[in-house]
């Protein structure tokens, strides 16, 4: 299950022992756009826009395989579809798959992680159109992978936190 309250301690406000999320971040902020309605527009009854991507695959025997999440606001999907590649195509462990560096392109610069080998391939985005930039990603990838005799998982190094086993 994933749930989210947005920022760090959501809405920065605690009733009865939950706090707040302020998922209206995740809204639109402009209702109007070019006289026409934004789909994402709040209102009654509506949900947000979310990349949220909980992800469980299935090995071909239809028995648990991996199970896949992550923090990282709209860089999630890209993160979750990258370390599935990583791991299925790439046969990567759950640790070293949350280790890899993070890229995206969320239809408008493509994002590379600063400071990590990937910052070596810009020239050659460039070079093919690509607006890129660097910057601190801050994924938050964890990974729970079924093997043999078990399980292993893999917690994301970016952020706080640990992959235990029993």
């Amino acid at each position: 299950m994933t749930t989210t309250i947005e920022f760090d301690f959501g809405s920065e406000m605690m009733v009865k022992g939950f706090l707040l999320n302020n998922e209206l971040t995740d809204f639109s902020f402009e209702s109007l756009r070019d006289g026409k309605s934004v789909a994402n527009a709040p209102g009654a009854g509506k949900r947000p826009m979310s990349a949220m991507s909980p992800t469980i695959v299935f090995g071909p025997d239809g028995t648990f395989k991996i199970a896949i999440g992550s923090a990282g606001g709209p860089l999630i999907i890209a993160d979750v579809a990258s370390a599935l590649s990583a791991m299925i195509d790439g046969n990567l462990s759950p640790q070293e798959t949350v280790a890899l560096p993070r890229f995206a392109n969320l239809n408008s610069p493509t994002i590379l992680e600063k400071g990590t080998t990937l910052n070596s391939i810009s020239p050659q985005l460039t070079a093919m159109g690509h607006k890129v930039i660097a910057r601190e990603l801050e994924s938050g990838l964890h990974i729970v992978e079924r093997v043999p005799g078990g399980y292993i998982g893999g917690a994301d190094p970016r952020r706080n936190g640990m992959a235990l086993g029993d």
